[in-house]
């Protein structure tokens, strides 16, 4: 989803911020530090500009902690990321900075389509830091996206994905990590992504469990969340689930957004065409005037909003 991508690059942009301006607790603030004042005298008390209201503020404990995060920080591969992540939290076990690195590692890993691996960093992102919205609807978009009628646990990953995508919603305004200077603008789309994927999870969850009264209530939140970047994605489960309520003139509407939104020749377009014409015919059908035999069933609930792009990495994005 586009929106993955905008929080992908806001988060990143982020962490590499904090990774840069990160300070010991015996020195100055992680976040929202002043620059010295022009004369100022070296080493004096500077004034600190404080955090704005709810937004948290990541200390390192000491000189070497923040040296071993940033060292870990800095590696690309997300194998020697997770390594390095692991090694950290094992020797800074109450460091306010585990979270940051699993979440890289989380991110890098989904740039290569591991789900697995997302969800496994996800996890340990959550649970160094469990209310931070990022880790949160990563993991629940990809337990989302991955999980089959033939899982074994798919009851459990359902109800796993379900839990944190209605804490990253919860957590939204308190539990982001973001350098105090942070643009609000892009703070707000970063919000506004994360909220798009963890309610559009939450559509996908009911989907799969065959509660569509539910689904369109979650996937009209996701909608109305992505307003200035329509997602063809979530306009096409939104039909999947009006239809199989039979609400076939609101099914319709959606799947034609969905073929709007959606990019020219793409799988997402294809799919929204073939729940476009089955629609109309349909309601043809049903009109005093039509004469086509309607379909007898709706298509499977999950059958075409996953079959479309995925939504996590985000590792679905997402």
């Amino acid at each position: 989803m586009k929106a993955t991508a905008i929080l992908t690059a806001i988060l990143v942009s982020a962490l590499a911020s904090f990774a840069q301006t990160t300070t010991p607790q015996n020195q100055a603030p992680a976040q929202g530090a002043t620059k010295p004042q022009s004369g100022a005298t070296p080493g004096a008390a500077q004034t600190q500009t404080p955090p704005p209201a709810g937004q948290k503020v990541l200390q390192a404990g000491s000189q070497e902690e923040l040296k071993a995060y940033q060292d870990a920080f800095a590696l690309t591969d997300p194998d020697k990321l997770e390594a390095a992540a692991n090694d950290f939290s094992t020797k800074y076990p109450n460091s306010q900075l585990r979270a940051s690195l699993y979440i890289r590692a989380m991110n890098l890993y989904s740039q290569s389509n591991n789900t697995d691996k997302v969800i496994d960093c996800g996890r340990k992102a959550i649970a160094a830091d469990p209310t931070n919205p990022i880790p949160l609807v990563q993991v629940a978009s990809a337990l989302s996206e991955s999980t089959h009628e033939t899982d074994l646990d798919r009851e459990q990953r359902l109800a796993e994905a379900a839990k944190d995508a209605q804490a990253a919603i919860d957590n939204i305004d308190t539990g982001l990590v973001l350098p105090a200077n942070a643009d609000p603008a892009r703070v707000e789309g970063a919000k506004r992504s994360i909220l798009t994927m963890a309610y559009d999870t939450l559509g996908m969850v009911d989907l799969s469990k065959k509660d569509f009264s539910g689904a369109v209530t979650n996937l009209q939140q996701a909608i109305s969340k992505s307003a200035g970047n329509p997602e063809a994605v979530l306009y096409l489960r939104l039909s999947v689930a009006q239809d199989n309520l039979k609400q076939y003139p609101q099914a319709l509407d959606a799947a034609n957004k969905a073929v709007q939104y959606s990019k020219d020749g793409s799988q997402a377009q294809n799919l929204a065409k073939m729940q476009q014409a089955r629609l109309q015919k349909l309601i043809a059908a049903q009109s005093p005037s039509g004469s086509a035999a309607p379909p007898t069933t709706a298509p499977p609930a999950g059958a075409p909003p996953k079959s479309a792009p995925a939504s996590t990495s985000p590792s679905n994005p997402h």
